[in-house]
């Protein structure tokens, strides 16, 4: 006989061990069931929602009344948003937990109730607000439609993705020093971030105020203007003015996007349209630097970095101090007494305010008053400035290697004008390159945003049209010519450089390249006049293109090490100055700017 026969069916223990398996396999296939469910869920909403609810536009007037203007329109909100009946988590879960239900919704959401948009629930977000990456420890990062094996940007992660994913028509969030634009940027889509103190953040919960902004993003241009009517109770009808666009090529020289792609793009585009005048260029840092005076106590000593670019580094200095000071104000008591559990950025960045001590908190502000001057003076109520959003594609996820400070200070360089200057910015996708998308802001000054939604909307199409078109270019190729006119066009540009008649220089070594384009020397001399220009971009392509004929031509490594050095680039120009002192060991700026970089990057 068996011994399971043996078995008293009577005894009561038996009973017990078959309950307890039976609970087990129970307990398991609930557990499978839930991975089942949370995966799908994850699939069906790119974990971009932290709770889903539905709220109820106002209702609709009667005939002959119009209809409301978001009327079928339906959008998320950030998780700093209150929404009467539901804690305002700061995506956080300790700060969720130890605060109670919001007792009103905040007012901005109110009003979009009342336009007719319909909330469908609170999305994930960067904890605290910190953060530009778009994880969360608590809630996960969610997926970036536009490339998913790469982060959405933050701290507006989970709006962004529920735009791009098309789950919501748009989506609320905050933009303190990026958070609407870098996700906008990241993910393909539009991101709108308006003036300061323009939209009301009651009902908001706040990182730094001198900074906050409550923007909005959206994939239709005609979303975005609706709602920014909406939002900001614009007047429907305005006179038309002529538009300035202002195109910064010292900041376009921090994207690694072919000019082709972007700044061809922007003046392509309004060759085809009325009302623009011809776009044109300037160098914005050097810009600054001679009309923000407070700036000078926030610049680094850098022997080697051009006015404008330093100047960049001490705006967004000045930006983080700011925005540190301003969070450790407000949440200071916070977070020592709730001790919260953070991801590993965001702590760092909550350390850092914590931690920082800034002496002269007046100099923050009136950084940001001759900001704010300075770009109205140069804007006016026509004028567009016209700079990338962000310079560098969106990282990998769960990448354990943390940013490279480069990385971080060439997007704080783009993202502090209009932070520290109170204006109006919008990030415009322009398509793709090498898989990431591409994102073009237009900057107008504080108080002109509807002037700068208008300009979207008429623009938009044809840009678009033209990212269409230059996707399918490609650069012509030059053909060898004669050796001896090549030369003597050399000789014509090393006279024009002597005479600091840098455009010139340019123009005489470009013409060279076409009669031979397998000469080192004309590429690194054109380099040189590019960074006498501010070109930096150009100027490291020459020097690339340089070593590649000669792989021992020494001032081509310092040119192309200087230009990288402007560009942030640090990592890569240390290794540029290290190759020229393999090659000239002796050689004294290379080894001044060896120890300079190691520094900066230490």
């Amino acid at each position: 006989m068996s011994r399971l026969s043996k078995l008293n069916a009577s005894n009561p223990k038996v009973w017990l061990v078959i309950g307890v398996g039976l609970a087990g396999v129970l307990i398991l296939a609930e557990v499978q069931r839930r991975r089942i469910t949370a995966k799908n869920n994850l699939k069906e909403d790119f974990g971009a929602f932290i709770e889903r609810f539905e709220l109820l536009p106002s209702p609709q007037p009667p005939p002959p009344a119009a209809r409301l203007p978001l009327s079928g329109l339906n959008f998320a909100v950030n998780d700093n948003f209150d929404i009467k009946g539901y804690i305002t988590g700061y995506g956080s879960a300790d700060w969720k937990r130890t605060h109670v239900a919001a007792g009103k919704t905040a007012v901005v959401v109110t009003t979009l109730l009342r336009s007719g948009a319909a909330c469908l629930g609170k999305t994930v977000m960067d904890e605290l607000g910190f953060g530009i990456l778009g994880e969360n420890k608590n809630y996960g990062t969610p997926i970036n439609p536009a490339k998913p094996s790469h982060v959405p940007g933050g701290s507006s992660s989970g709006s962004a993705v529920a735009v791009a994913a098309q789950i919501v028509d748009f989506a609320l969030g905050t933009d303190t020093i990026g958070c609407i634009r870098v996700p906008a940027s990241f993910c393909g889509i539009l991101g709108f971030r308006p003036s300061h103190g323009i939209v009301s953040t009651v009902g908001v919960l706040p990182n730094s105020q001198s900074l906050d902004t409550v923007g909005w993003l959206a994939s239709d241009p005609s979303v975005l203007h609706r709602v920014g009517h909406a939002i900001l109770k614009l007047n429907l009808l305005e006179p038309k003015r002529t538009r300035r666009i202002i195109i910064a090529d010292d900041l376009f020289q921090l994207s690694k996007v072919p000019l082709q792609k972007t700044v061809y793009v922007v003046s392509k585009a309004t060759e085809r349209l009325s009302g623009y005048q011809t776009p044109k260029h300037m160098n914005f840092g050097q810009y600054i630097a001679s009309n923000v005076p407070s700036l000078k106590s926030f610049h680094e000593e850098s022997e080697k970095l051009q006015i404008g670019t330093s100047t960049l580094r001490a705006l967004s200095s000045a930006m983080l101090s700011l925005q540190r000071y301003e969070f450790r104000t407000n949440n200071e008591e916070w977070i020592k007494s709730a001790k919260p559990k953070l991801g590993p950025d965001v702590s760092n960045c909550v350390r850092a305010a914590i931690n920082a001590t800034q002496e002269d908190v007046k100099s923050l502000y009136k950084v940001r008053m001759e900001m704010r001057a300075t770009v109205q003076s140069l804007l006016k109520d026509d004028g567009i400035l016209v700079i990338p959003t962000v310079a560098d594609p969106p990282p990998k996820r769960n990448s354990k290697k943390g940013l490279p400070a480069e990385y971080l200070d060439r997007m704080s360089a783009l993202l502090s004008v209009a932070t520290m200057s109170g204006g109006c910015q919008v990030a415009i996708p322009f398509g793709k390159h090498d898989e990431s998308p591409i994102s073009v802001s237009f900057i107008a000054s504080h108080g002109m945003d509807k002037f700068l939604l208008d300009t979207v909307l008429d623009m938009h199409s044809s840009l678009q049209e033209e990212v269409s078109v230059v996707s399918s270019f490609s650069p012509l190729p030059y053909t060898n010519g004669n050796m001896d006119a090549a030369e003597l066009l050399k000789e014509k540009g090393n006279a024009a450089y002597k005479g600091k008649q840098w455009n010139k220089a340019v123009s005489y070594y470009s013409e060279a390249i076409k009669l031979n384009d397998a000469n080192a020397t004309y590429y690194s001399n054109r380099a040189a006049a590019y960074l006498e220009l501010g070109c930096f971009q150009q100027a490291e392509e020459d020097c690339s293109r340089a070593i590649s004929l000669d792989k021992k031509y020494v001032k081509a490594y310092l040119r192309r090490g200087t230009a990288r050095e402007s560009l942030l680039l640090y990592r890569e120009a240390l290794q540029d100055f290290k190759h020229a002192l393999v090659l000239e060991p002796q050689n004294k700026v290379a080894s001044l700017a060896e120890k300079r970089l190691r520094k900066l990057i230490s």
